[in-house]
């Protein structure tokens, strides 16, 4: 295999994910019957982080850990990059040093220069644009609970952020159909819809909307750099709370998920989100044990 880049979920096939919730499940098995697998002994991964992180950062430095390699945290204020280094001059180096890099950053254009001077592996781990990694927990969660997403009704409610752009690019991979239910002015990319346009559609109606859904999803209404919008955010996005009275519209059996961090009350009451339907702990354990799986995939293959 040559040299692959994960910036987003369309970089791999349908059948490379579907096969990368599968390892996830096997190696978070594996981790949980205290097998030792470390197949990353001697590598390292530099993760550059421009954007705060919890579970970004302790996933993928635990993950590295566990497997026997080693993660280097940069910041801006640490590095160069934030004495305006260009980001190919960073690639070029950081190639000749590591041997995978991971960026949580603003600019979706940022990570894909990177990659493109970069000679070692690129992992989106969130852009404004995109946040695949995300993804790829969210998808095993659910097949963990539920079995195969595909041909599943899912609900995305709130901004058309890039956790709804990834939404609908997993629509079209992972074979679901996406109800994006978002205030006008606030809707996501039209190209990324089209390029799903079988597997997505718009609903205005929250309660429309989530009528038989199989998972509900949302994110923060204000995300990290949106702090100042807060509060008139708040007033249009009220609407699309996810709360009981919204959940019991959707099947008996359906999943909540939420990327975290929450703020109860908002996006999502609290008894949702701590709720029987809500597996947001699986799903931010499984960041883990996916990225695992996708850092073995590019490392070892």
């Amino acid at each position: 295999m040559g040299l692959r880049h994960f910036l987003t979920l369309a970089d791999f096939s349908s059948s490379e994910l579907q096969a990368l919730i599968k390892r996830g499940i096997e190696i978070k098995s594996g981790l949980q019957k205290g097998e030792l697998y470390q197949p990353l002994q001697g590598k390292v991964l530099a993760m550059i982080f421009e954007k705060s992180s919890t579970r970004t950062r302790v996933s993928f430095e635990a993950g590295m850990a566990q497997f026997g390699g080693h993660a280097i945290f940069m910041s801006p204020e640490g590095t160069q990059l934030g004495r305006g280094e260009p980001i190919e001059d960073t690639a070029r180096v950081l190639s000749n040093m590591v041997d995978a890099v991971m960026i949580r950053t603003f600019e979706q254009d940022k990570i894909e220069c990177l990659a493109k001077y970069a000679s070692v592996p690129i992992i989106n781990g969130l852009s404004d644009t995109y946040h695949p990694c995300q993804l790829l927990a969210d998808m095993q969660t659910y097949y963990e609970h539920r079995g195969p997403i595909e041909g599943k009704m899912v609900v995305w409610l709130g901004d058309g952020n890039n956790m709804c752009h990834s939404y609908i690019n997993a629509a079209r991979l992972y074979g679901f159909n996406l109800r994006y239910v978002c205030p006008q002015g606030y809707l996501p990319d039209e190209d990324i819809v089209n390029s799903a346009s079988d597997n997505v559609e718009y609903f205005s109606d929250a309660r429309v909307a989530v009528k038989g859904a199989d998972l509900v999803v949302t994110d923060v209404w204000a995300s990290m750099g949106q702090e100042e919008e807060a509060d008139e955010r708040a007033k249009i996005f009220a609407p699309f709370q996810v709360n009981a009275e919204l959940m019991a519209v959707a099947n008996d059996d359906a999943l909540f998920m939420h990327c975290l961090p929450a703020h109860r009350g908002e996006e999502v009451t609290a008894d949702v989100i701590d709720g029987k339907q809500s597996v947001v702990w699986d799903e931010a354990g499984n960041r883990l044990h996916a990225q695992k799986a996708l850092l073995e995939f590019l490392l070892t293959k």
